[in-house]
Order: C-alpha cells, then structure tokens, then sequence
C-alpha cells in the first residue's frame, strides 16, 4: 500500500514539476515571435527529456542529495511515509503554483516538504546542511544570473553593432512584413498594430529584427539557430537537475534502481508539460519583459550555463529562480520589465517553501493515519 502511495506521490510531482518548468527553457522562443507554442513545446519536451536520461550518468549527488539523509535522521530519510509525504507535499504546491500561472521552484518545494515532512514526524532537522547544500545554492543562483546578464548583454549588443548587424522593429503578420516602424514597440506602434489586425482580418504583431550578414550568412538565420540551440540547453539542464531531485524519492521502493526511477520520473516530466504547461507558458513568455531573439538567446545560455555547472557540481539550484533572473536582467537593461508580475513572482517563491513545508507536514500525518 505505501509502496503504491509513494509511487503515485512521485508521479504527481513528477507531472508537476513538467507543467510548471517544462516550458521555462523555450519561453524566450515563444515570447520573442520565434517559433510558435506547439513547436517551442515539442523542442522542450525533447531536450528536457535527454537530460532526465542524461541524470542517470552525471546527477548520482543530487540523487543523494534530496534522498532527506543528512537533513533529517537517516533512519526516518528510509521510510517510505517520510518519502511519500514529501513528494505529496512538493507535487500539491506546485500543482496549485500551476493552476494559477505561477512559475515556481520544485526545488524549493521539495526542500519545504523535506522539512515540514520531517517536522511532522518529529526529526531534528541539521539547519547547518540546510543552509549550505540547499539555501545557499538556491538563493546566490538567481543573482547570479541577473547579473551576468546585466553584464553579458550590453557586451552582446556592441559586439553585434561593431558587426554591421542594425536592427529594425516591424509589424508582421506571422513572419510576413507589412510595416517597418522607426522606433521599438511602444503604444503608438501597438495602436497600429491593432488598426491593421482589423483592416488584414488576420493579427498583426510587433517584432523585432536583425538585419546583416555575418560570415557570409544571414545574421537573423543564425540568431534563430543559436536561439533554439540555446533554449534547447536550458531545457536539458533543467531535466538535468530536476530529474534526480524528484526520482531520489522512488529509491525507497526496493524493486526499483537509479535508472528505473529516472526513467519514470522523466516520462512523467514529459507528460506534465504537454498537457499542462500551456498556463505558465503565458506568463514566462509574455508578462515578465517584452523582449527580440537576441535577449531571448543571451537569457538562455547564461540560464543553461548556471544550471549545467550547478547539476555537475551536485548543487541544487533551481532553474525557474535562474531562468527568470535572466528574464528580469533582460527587462532591467532594455527597459522594458512589466515589475507588476515581477513582484507577483517573487511573492510566489517567497510562500513555495513554507506551503511545501506546511503541505508536507499535513501529508505525513494523513499517510501515518491511514
């Protein structure tokens, strides 16, 4: 009976987790008029996928990492209650973190249900390995990223002008062109926008292009190429480091070893993003900064850079606080951050560890009851 509590705990948190970050990696394609929702979330569930497959060789320390030994007594980290009360308690707050649009951490999920898990059962928790193996981490991460790509950018944007690569705002319709506009997408541009979506009958957009040649090819071909490459990284980083965080939980069922679980946990990753992720897709994509395909590019790779090193290095950093550092220091250097759902977000992470907390603790006890 607990084995199949633990197994179908896991399971939800697995879907979760996939609804609310599976599209974290590709909001930038999507946001920036790349490519379109169902391509951008075909690429991501691909690559998240390889790098939940890819955690079975290079994530052994996460694996151990969020088994509970160490936080809590080790005795308690191998009962199957403990584990299925916090991968109950992690899968609930991000499901209602989802329903609401909200991009939150697993991680930080699953931190507060290993505590109030442990809370619930009465354990002393070692506040000392929490504050180095899992706040630390946590918190340096996304500051990390706001300022490298405060730093990183305006470095890109020279670069590109010493190339000869200008850039010009227009009105589309998909990626046909029907206006050049001379300035970036203010209201003036946005009320012709909408003049024209009427008189077309189609809607018209305002993007943002690159024209020039580099090495002989069309820069704006390359960006895309470099773009999609770049959001493909992010999202096998983020299966990288999430897979083992949640599959860690599944070692408690004896009939299962570190590639079973993985291999579960990841197909459940998968499925949560196609079905469910369409909600916190809108917000990464369009509510946080308004932004082209070279921001969109620059935010990927420094997220993918901090979050394939933290995976190697055994260091849980979560990938929704890094991505959307990137995506605030984007916003902060162009202008063009909406700090309203800004503020809203990081609200959203402030209440994700004491709700994982406070869910893992009610779980427990429902599971010791049962």
């Amino acid at each position: 009976m607990t084995v199949a509590i633990i197994l179908l705990a896991v399971v939800c948190l697995a879907y979760a987790n996939g609804a609310n970050d599976n599209f974290k990696g590709v909001a930038t394609l999507f946001g920036s008029g790349t490519t379109d929702y169902r391509r951008a979330l075909t690429w991501a569930t691909v690559t998240t996928l390889l790098g939940s497959l890819t955690a079975i060789l290079l994530a052994g320390t996460l694996l151990k990492s969020f088994s509970g030994k160490g936080l809590v007594d080790a005795e308690l980290a191998s009962t199957t209650d403990y584990g299925a009360a916090v991968a109950l308690g992690a899968g609930l707050t991000v499901l209602l973190a989802t329903r609401i649009g909200m991009p939150i951490s697993t991680t930080h999920s699953l931190v507060g249900a290993l505590i109030g898990s442990g809370w619930a059962a009465g354990a002393a928790i070692d506040y000392a390995k929490l504050g180095s193996g899992f706040f630390a981490p946590l918190l340096v991460s996304p500051v990390l990223a706001v300022g490298s790509t405060l730093l990183l950018y305006p470095v890109l944007t020279r670069s590109r002008r010493r190339w000869g690569i200008t850039s010009e705002t227009c009105l589309c319709v998909g990626n046909e062109q029907v206006e050049v506009v001379p300035a970036a997408c203010h209201t003036v541009a946005i009320a012709r926008a909408e003049q024209l979506s009427v008189q077309i009958g189609d809607a018209v957009t305002c993007q943002s292009r690159y024209q020039g040649k580099m090495l002989g090819i069309d820069a704006a071909a390359i960006l895309d190429r470099l773009h999609f490459l770049s959001a493909g990284m992010v999202s096998f980083a983020r299966g990288l480091n999430d897979t083992p965080k949640i599959a860690a939980v599944l070692l408690l069922i004896p009939s299962l070893n570190g590639l079973g679980s993985t291999a579960i946990v990841g197909a459940a990753i998968a499925i949560g993003g196609i079905v469910s992720a369409r909600r916190v897709a809108e917000t990464m994509s369009q509510k946080i900064t308004a932004m082209n395909h070279g921001q969109g590019f620059t935010a990927n790779f420094i997220t993918s850079l901090i979050v394939i090193g933290a995976s190697r290095l055994g260091l849980p950093v979560s990938t929704t606080h890094v991505s959307c550092g990137s995506l605030f220091g984007i916003g902060t250097v162009t202008r063009q951050a909406h700090w309203g759902m800004i503020g809203k977000i990081l609200g959203a992470w402030l209440i994700t560890l004491p709700m994982g907390a406070a869910l893992g603790a009610v779980c427990y006890w429902s599971i010791r009851t049962l």
